[in-house]
């Protein structure tokens, strides 16, 4: 099958429009444009890298050669801005083909330029969206792809890009203030273990060498020292490899079904983190399940969407009892209830929304309000963490210098005595 270019009027608009399309012929591919309200005006087949009408060649007429250097990360505010795009697209009138083929000139980003060349093809083969993005599970998650197919299915495509945008955008805002608000204590942390990590490989063994000339008994805190600097600057390497091994070990043991469970479970009940884990959970769980009821699917297949995004397999655990009860006819608040996993707030909330006919929205909110606490919560642990880490900094110097001074005085006072 040859891939022909072609240059064309838009049926009703009277716009031109260029692009590509699969035919077994040139007289093929103009059938086919005409079933697309497109009115060829010119076409010429596509040898892989000639060049589109009027101009140079476009990203949407170049061929899959000129994409192959499509690799790399899709990040959440590309696949955010491209998802708004194609609503904005959509919702103009311009057909699906088209409208993915004016995404390609418009993305900058090459990995994503590929895989929007690649879906297009398959659009324009027959497929449906929700199908040809399902080919791509690294770049369109699980959610992504299934709220796609019941826009399809509701005839309401544009709207429903248009929630996955502003959900896309929501959570990469969230991941950019936690980001931001982690980085200066993290620095710190790292900047104070290096001075940690300097002074008592280089300073102290300098300075008690000094003390160790002198044959007579020094203070414990200086032994203590002395002791410390010793075994980190002769066991470093074994104390390194003894890191790695217990970090290779955890790796090993949380990639197995029942320690990630028991992982997932501690991590839940951690002072501190746990509830804020919780709470993170919580809001992907309620915001997708809004989402996707929202989109127009019912309860339990949305449930099956929940169970790809939970992240936590000791609650991942509970949703076949959850499902379960749906499944039964049972509202859903009162199966997550029985979990004695989500909190009590959570479960009214959607009481609520169950008993006023407006679940979707309720949920929306609660995820709302779980993404605020989650925010406020970070800006809370970071500001003490801040002050945390310049209190023990300042508490191993203060040891050190007292350290080294004891051993000075001591020195003092018998030499004033001799």
């Amino acid at each position: 099958m040859a891939v022909f270019e072609y240059k064309a009027l838009l049926k009703g608009t009277g716009k031109t429009v260029h692009g590509v399309i699969d035919a077994e012929n040139a007289a093929q591919a103009r059938r086919k444009l005409r079933e697309q309200d497109l009115y060829p005006t010119w076409m010429g087949e596509d040898k892989g890298g000639g060049a589109a009408p009027g101009g140079g060649a476009s990203a949407a007429a170049a061929g899959p050669r000129a994409l192959r250097g499509g690799r790399g990360r899709v990040s959440g505010r590309d696949l955010a801005l491209m998802t708004r795009q194609l609503a904005v697209l959509l919702r103009a009138g311009m057909p699906l083909v088209e409208a993915l083929s004016a995404l390609i000139d418009q993305t900058s980003r090459m990995r994503l330029r590929a895989v929007i060349y690649e879906v297009r093809e398959k659009v324009n083969s027959g497929r449906s969206l929700g199908d040809a993005l399902s080919e791509h599970p690294r770049v369109f998650s699980m959610l992504y792809v299934n709220m796609v197919r019941a826009g399809e299915t509701s005839g309401a495509l544009e709207q429903v890009l248009l929630r996955l945008a502003d959900i896309l955008e929501r959570q990469a805002k969230l991941r950019a203030q936690i980001i931001s608000a982690v980085a200066y204590p993290a620095f710190m942390a790292v900047f104070a273990f290096g001075i940690i990590i300097f002074l008592m490989a280089v300073i102290v063994p300098r300075i008690t060498k000094l003390f160790e000339r002198q044959g007579q008994e020094l203070p414990g805190l200086t032994r203590a020292l002395i002791a410390a600097s010793d075994l980190f600057g002769t066991w470093w390497p074994a104390l390194l490899g003894a890191a790695a091994g217990a970090f290779f070990l955890w790796r090993l043991w949380i990639s197995r079904e029942e320690g990630r469970r028991k992982w997932d479970a501690w991590k839940l009940n951690f002072p501190l983190y746990g509830p804020l884990h919780l709470k993170i959970v919580c809001a992907r769980f309620a915001r997708t399940l809004g989402t996707m009821l929202q989109s127009g699917l019912t309860m339990l297949p949305a449930l099956e969407v929940v169970n790809t995004i939970i992240g936590n397999t000791h609650l991942l655990a509970r949703m076949d009892d959850i499902k379960a009860g749906v499944r039964r006819g049972r509202d859903l608040a009162q199966p997550l209830k029985e979990t004695g996993m989500f909190p009590p707030m959570m479960i009214h909330m959607i009481e609520l929304g169950q008993r006023s006919g407006e679940l979707e929205d309720m949920l929306i909110q609660v995820a709302d309000t779980f993404d605020e606490d989650v925010r406020l919560a970070i800006d809370a642990v970071v500001s003490l963490i801040e002050p945390l880490i310049i209190i023990v900094m300042g508490l191993f110097v203060g040891m050190l210098v007292l350290a080294i001074l004891l051993p000075i005085f001591k020195m003092s006072t018998t030499a004033g005595k001799g």
